[in-house]
Order: C-alpha cells, then structure tokens, then sequence
C-alpha cells in the first residue's frame, strides 16, 4: 500500500473532507504512539508502512519510550489534532486497525506488549478495539 492508498482508506474510513485532516489524524496517532514505544519497536512496527507514514512513528519523535497512560495519549492525539477526546480516541483506533493489517502480526503482537492492558487508567486495549472487533468494515445499511 503507498502512502495515497493509505491516506484514501483513511479518509474514507473517517468520512473526512479532505487529506488535510487525514494526515493530520495520522501524524497525531502515530507520533503519539512512536512517543511511547521505544525506537526499536516503533522502527519495526513502521518498517512495512508507505514511506511518508513510517516518518511519524520514528523521524518525527523527539523522545522514544514515553511512559504515560491511555487517557494521556488520547490527550495528545486530540491536541495534535485539534478535536475531543473522543473522536480523537476513535481515529486513533481506526488507524491502529489500517496499521495491524498492513504490519506482520509478530509486529502488531510487540506493539501490544509495549502497552499495558490491566488498570483501567492504563487501559491499552481500547487502542485495538477496531482490530479485535474483527476490523473495520464499511456499514452496509
């Protein structure tokens, strides 16, 4: 997939206008998330994106292995993104879903190992939400 091909599912999976939010929303997920990772896992989970996508997570971050919790990464995403926290949360889990099926899933797999799933201030599973609901999937109504 290059980069239009994933910035055109993005957009059509968040109804967006146009690429200018898209991006947007992707910069913000995946720099946040780079910003937790340590570099050599976000070096990994980048390496099968398009090659403008795979900056964010890695070139883009000041500061690798982060530590801070699920409600202050949707904090981050919504500021970047200039949105609530809400739908910040849920373009972070779309996009997350769009990453998981273009990554190996050994790679998806040390993504997860990174982000704690038991407390619920630390809750890192609602970021796979999408993807373990099966995927995104376009409504048919």
């Amino acid at each position: 997939m290059n980069f239009d091909e994933f910035t055109g599912e993005i957009q059509h999976r968040l109804e967006f206008p146009g690429t200018g939010e898209t991006v947007r929303a992707i910069r913000a997920t995946l720099m946040t998330l780079g910003e937790r990772i340590p570099a050599g896992n976000a070096e990994d989970l980048a390496a099968s994106l398009p090659l403008e996508i795979k900056w964010y997570p890695t070139g883009a971050v000041r500061e690798h292995g982060q530590r801070f919790d699920w409600s202050t990464f949707v904090e981050r995403v919504a500021e970047v993104e200039g949105i609530e926290r809400q739908e910040a949360a849920y373009h972070a889990q779309v996009i997350v879903d769009l990453v998981a099926s273009q990554v190996p899933a050994s790679d998806l797999q040390q993504l997860r190992d990174q982000l704690p799933e038991a407390q619920e201030d630390q809750n890192w599973g609602k970021l796979f939400t999408v993807v373990d609901a099966g995927g995104w999937q376009e409504s048919t109504t």
